[in-house]
């Protein structure tokens, strides 16, 4: 079973930066593709970027082109989410997802089949 644990959420200010981690476990499969969404209140969940662990490729979306890294740690099973020049815009939960053998990166929310409980980002001055 697939566990995804996300901490590292915390309030910020604007132009801060935060850093989210992800462990998973109970990986089974070959690869997986491990994401970032993320949802604010009254709004739809939003992909942020997602990574392969078949061969660390990255994808973003273009609100985070430039500001965000994904990156992923193997000996620590973590992924992690380097947010940089936080905005107003940014504040939401942060949620981590997972989905065995996709061979392409996307960020299509229904495509994931185990999600972490969230961590909350808050950006306020």
């Amino acid at each position: 079973q697939v566990q995804l644990v996300e901490s590292g959420g915390g309030l910020v200010q604007p132009g801060g930066s935060l850093r989210l981690s992800c462990e998973y476990s109970g990986f089974t499969l070959d690869f997986y593709v491990i994401a970032w969404f993320r949802q604010a209140p009254g709004k739809e969940r939003e992909g942020v970027s997602c990574i392969s662990t078949r061969d660390d490729s990255t994808y973003y979306a273009d609100s985070a082109k430039g500001r965000f890294t994904i990156s992923r740690d193997n000996v620590k099973s973590t992924v992690y989410i380097q947010m940089n020049n936080l905005k107003p815009d940014d504040p939401a939960v942060y949620y981590c997802a997972a989905v065995g053998k996709m061979w392409y990166l996307d960020l299509v929310s229904w495509k994931y089949d185990s999600w972490g409980q969230g961590t909350q980002v808050t950006v306020t001055s």
